[in-house]
């Protein structure tokens, strides 16, 4: 089901408009609340004060939401943003009054977007922590992961940052995605590819769960033009050790790559190509991170790389979402700095907490399922969310979005 944003949204005209370029920038790195320097994995950031479990989901009158991200190392940046997000709208249900009167807690625990971690993480999250639900996982690897144990004690899981496909087909019965598949927006990124005339396509992909689906994805989306990938070369996650793979992209003389990496490969890729000259156009798949590419490139090196995003354009207040979502993260702090991905976590949070409020005041894992499966064309504010027993696909939205070199602010 479609997300659709109000008001004017970022299209996708021709890549080769020099104007497309000033469409959007990166931010400075935000603060991280509560967070004063990286935690070792064992710990989590964010662990509700002065209760003792009792029961699973519930810490005193707290309802906890358990999430292994990375918030230290090479993807931190990711991790970091998407649970800012969360927190600034978790911080305001609770001004509120909570749900039904119980506040909403996020424990969070740094898996380094290490799979291993995020298993031990999440078993400490389910078995320490007794969280209710399983929120905002970083990444398919880390993900796919602990799809075992969350199957086997039918535990849910609202909005993992994945669009990979293993996550929806076949239906998880307790998975719950807020973004759109990496299928959607391989599919709208080599659209416009080939709309622009550029029809010798390279794919580079991360060698892994993630790096494979994407670029399955991106073999099915040309073979839907009558074409196949010129050339494809894997890189390790977190590495930036790309120089085999320049070398066997360039040799296939593409005129654009199809990047399926996290942002320090991207980077590192991207870097190395434009200083050999090359001017295919390249494009990344939303998971890169926006600001964490650019950041990692510098001032001016970025200009003109294209990336697929599943949110609304964090800056357009005209989305009555986004504004609530700008005015929430300046509550949290005046100095804050607005990303697509903190975006992804506030409407995460917005979902789950929807969740919550229709299971009631002693929710269940099984009544959290069925009351997030009961949401029909909901309105968060110029966005509509459907989910059913049969769909949990919440939105379908993909736009595409072109790095520049000036820097949005808000």
């Amino acid at each position: 089901m479609a997300v659709r944003p109000a008001g004017p949204t970022l299209g996708s005209p021709p890549l080769t408009r020099p104007l497309l370029a000033l469409l959007l920038a990166g931010l400075p790195v935000p603060l991280l609340v509560g967070l004063s320097r990286p935690p070792a994995a064992e710990q989590p950031l964010s662990t509700p004060a002065g209760a003792v479990p009792t029961a699973t989901g519930q810490t005193g009158e707290a309802l906890l939401l358990g999430q292994s991200a990375p918030f230290s190392g090479p993807s931190a940046q990711l991790g970091r943003e998407f649970r800012e997000g969360a927190e600034a709208w978790f911080v305001e249900v609770n001004r509120r009054g909570g749900i039904h009167g119980r506040p909403v807690r996020l424990i969070s625990r740094d898996d380094r977007y290490d799979p291993d971690l995020t298993v031990r993480n999440t078993r400490l999250l389910l078995e320490q922590d007794r969280v209710l639900a399983l929120f905002g996982y970083v990444g398919t690897p880390t993900t796919k992961a602990v799809l075992p144990l969350v199957e086997r004690d039918r535990i849910p899981l609202v909005a993992p940052l994945t669009g990979a496909r293993l996550l929806r087909e076949p239906l998880r019965p307790t998975v719950f995605n807020l973004r759109a598949s990496y299928g959607a927006e391989v599919d709208r990124i080599v659209d416009q590819l080939v709309r622009d005339a550029r029809h010798r396509i390279a794919v580079l992909h991360q060698n892994d769960a993630f790096g494979q689906d994407g670029l399955m994805a991106a073999q099915q989306a040309l073979r839907s033009h009558g074409l196949r990938p010129v050339a494809t070369a894997p890189v390790e996650r977190n590495s930036t050790q790309v120089g085999a793979a320049v070398n066997r992209i360039l040799a296939a003389r593409p005129s654009a790559v199809l990047i399926i990496s996290a942002y320090p490969s991207s980077a590192a890729f991207s870097r190395e190509l434009l200083r050999r000259g090359s001017r295919a156009q390249l494009m990344n798949v939303s998971f890169v991170g926006t600001r964490g590419l650019q950041e990692a490139l510098g001032d001016g090196r970025a200009t003109g790389i294209g990336i697929a995003q599943v949110v609304p354009f964090p800056w357009n207040r005209r989305v009555p979402v986004v504004a609530e979502y700008q005015k929430l993260m300046r509550r949290q702090s005046p100095m804050v700095s607005f990303s697509f991905t903190s975006l992804e976590g506030f409407l995460a949070a917005r979902l789950a907490t929807e969740g919550l409020q229709r299971a009631g005041r002693n929710p269940t894992r099984q009544s959290l399922v069925q009351a997030l499966e009961s949401i029909r064309n909901l309105d968060i504010g110029g966005m509509t969310l459907n989910l059913g027993p049969k769909d949990h696909q919440a939105s379908d939205n993909v736009e595409l979005t072109f790095l520049g070199s000036q820097r949005w602010e808000p």
